[in-house]
């Protein structure tokens, strides 16, 4: 079978896809779990309502609270991951949605627990940690978020109101994995079956320029004929954001969104302004060098993704992946090694291709037990990266819950793209490593930008620059449209990119193309995270044992510190621009050696 066909789910080998009995073996024993879980909420509010008030009674809730949210997490998982690998099997949706109802009136219910958290005296919280520091974390959000809270009916309220509140990410994703129809398209004279998930992952990096731009052509007629309806879901979304913001007393949605990540509105602007001025004339020199080597006629938005080297580009079976990753991580010790290896034979991985599977790669990790990853293997070298991108956000969700209580496992958002990102690094490093002859060394260090720093630094940057107009619209009451949107966006990449990229039809409509938008102020996240990776990979290239151990110790960390704390036991100081620079000049040196080789190359010719 081709790589442009795509199966049914049902077709796709067993030892592709992820193993879900890890949390329940049976649907039996899953909704024998959801009554347990309903049932433990019930005794929460018996045993605890309107009786918060002293340190050991709160430790003996908090414990029982944790024990739910466990439960809870559990849950969900078995019912969401199906969703996830076929949106178009009404089954799975329904098992999602009916969990996602219940999980919904679960909050509702469980609404006292914090609100009376937070009513109790600062003195009586500082008690709590000190007879039980494993709830540290906790208690220093619960404290913060004294200023912010409701009155409880309206807690409550927003709570049971979830389901409906998250739908707009809902909508989008039914219109972009099970409505849009993208049928067929012709190159060369032949015709090609098109999906998104097939353009996402295979033809944006297509070799044959009359291939890729034919499918992008396609690909964007079909999301134009969208535009509307998921700009509208959008605009609900934004709405929503900043409709709860001001409720809660923020001036600005920015302020909001940023709260929960214990980042400040100057390090998100810094991380988004640095970028789109100093690594944009990098990535500039950089895909001009790339439409020369490629004998392109031009540089258009449609082949910003593809090889320097197409020709040198190895396929990658699962199999062969394994030696890639082993030797990749083999620096950050035998038992981070052994973590991370047991993803195969424990089937954490859903790697399959098919209908309805949700697009690009996740890892998400329940608390207990072993973590799950989803992609989707084409067989490039670009899904080691994937894969290990994965990985890295594997073995820091285990490693926090080894050293944390689930009420202090989940890092800020600012610090999660790190472990993952670095990841990326030792694969580079590791193929550089190997490199025996220029064009080696070539193929590593344009993988690296190509896959690590093009995907997080530049496609998640310019959807954080264009996602910031559009909260500045909503923040000064202004709303929009699809045609709005596509201007936007459409500024924002011409501005990266200056002359060096045509911006042509369809390339504004990449606001279309991800789901990180409902996510809040995710999507600069990424760069963020390189930037700590970045500067602990250099730390250990440098300084060996040491670096590594620091490292180790952060991903142990969970949220026991706050984003800029969390970093400096990484050895990276996060609160000035120092980091991101030395990143952007890391880059341009690696810019300029991947130039020096290709013409080291050509003189050998």
């Amino acid at each position: 079978m081709s790589k442009e066909e795509m199966k049914t789910r049902a077709e796709v080998p067993v030892e592709q896809t992820w193993d879900t009995s890890a949390l329940y073996e049976t649907k039996a024993a899953f909704d024998q779990a959801v009554e347990e879980l309903k049932k433990s909420v019930t005794k929460l509010a018996t045993d605890y309502e309107g009786k918060l008030t002293d340190a050991e009674t709160i430790i003996s809730a908090l414990k029982d609270y944790g024990h739910i949210e466990k439960m809870a997490s559990w849950t969900y998982h078995y019912a969401f991951l199906p969703e996830s690998t076929d949106i178009t099997n009404a089954e799975n949706v329904e098992l999602s949605r009916s969990m996602s109802n219940l999980l919904a009136e679960i909050g509702s219910k469980t609404t006292f627990f914090a609100a009376e958290l937070k009513a109790a005296s600062d003195d009586v919280l500082d008690e709590v940690v000190a007879k039980a520091p494993q709830y540290a974390s906790f208690i220093r959000h619960i404290k913060k978020d004294k200023k912010i809270q409701l009155e409880l009916p309206v807690e409550k309220a927003l709570a049971r109101l979830s389901p409906v509140l998250n739908a707009p990410e809902n909508i989008y994703e039914q219109a972009r994995l099970a409505d849009m129809d993208f049928g067929t398209f012709e190159a060369e004279g032949k015709v090609y079956p098109l999906s998104f998930v097939l353009y996402e992952d295979y033809y944006a990096y297509h070799p044959n320029t009359a291939i890729r731009r034919a499918a992008f052509d396609k690909f964007s007629n079909a999301l134009a004929q969208y535009q509307n309806v998921v700009a509208a879901a959008y605009y609900t979304q934004v709405q929503k954001e900043k409709t709860i913001a001001t409720m809660r007393g923020f001036d600005s949605i920015f302020d909001y969104l940023l709260y929960d990540q214990e980042v400040d509105r100057a390090m998100y602007d810094r991380q988004i302004d640095t970028i789109m001025s100093e690594l944009a004339p990098v990535m500039q020199k950089y895909i001009t060098h790339l439409k020369e080597e490629n004998s392109l006629d031009k540089m258009t938005y449609a082949d910003v993704k593809i090889d320097l080297d197409a020709a040198y580009s190895p396929e990658v079976t699962i199999e062969a992946s394994k030696g890639y990753v082993e030797e990749a991580i083999a620096i950050l010790g035998q038992d981070y090694v052994a973590r991370v290896m047991k993803a195969y034979p424990e089937r954490w991985v859903d790697f399959a291709q098919n209908k309805g599977k949700s697009t690009g790669g996740f890892c998400t990790s329940p608390y207990g037990t072993h973590p799950y990853v989803l992609m989707s293997w084409t067989g490039q070298l670009s899904d080691v990266y994937t894969l290990i991108h994965e990985f890295g956000h594997a073995a820091q969700g285990l490693l926090a819950a080894e050293n944390n209580d689930i009420l202090g496992v989940e890092p800020s958002l600012y610090l999660i793209e790190a472990p993952s990102t670095f990841n990326e690094l030792l694969l580079t490093h590791s193929l550089q490593q190997k490199a025996t002859n220029a064009r080696l060394e070539r193929y590593a260090l344009a993988k690296m930008i190509t896959n690590t720093y093009f995907h997080n630094f530049i496609t998640h940057l310019l959807e954080a620059a264009y996602q910031r107009e559009v909260y500045q619209l909503v923040d000064e009451g202004k709303g929009f449209d699809a045609a709005k949107l596509n201007e936007l966006k459409r500024n924002v990449l011409k501005q990266f990119w200056g002359d060096a990229v045509e911006i042509n039809p369809g390339a504004e409509l990449t606001w279309m193309r991800q789901v990180h938008y409902y996510m809040g102020l995710y999507s600069y996240t990424y760069s963020a995270g390189l930037t700590i990776a970045t500067q602990a990979f250099l730390r250990i290239k440098e300084e060996g044992a040491p670096a590594v151990e620091d490292w180790l110790t952060f991903l142990k960390t969970g949220d026991q510190f706050e984003p800029a704390e969390a970093a400096k036991v990484a050895g990276v100081d996060i609160t000035t621009d120092k980091p991101l620079k030395d990143t952007i000049h890391f880059l341009d040196e690696s810019v300029d050696r991947i130039i020096e080789l290709t013409q080291e190359l050509k003189d050998v010719e």
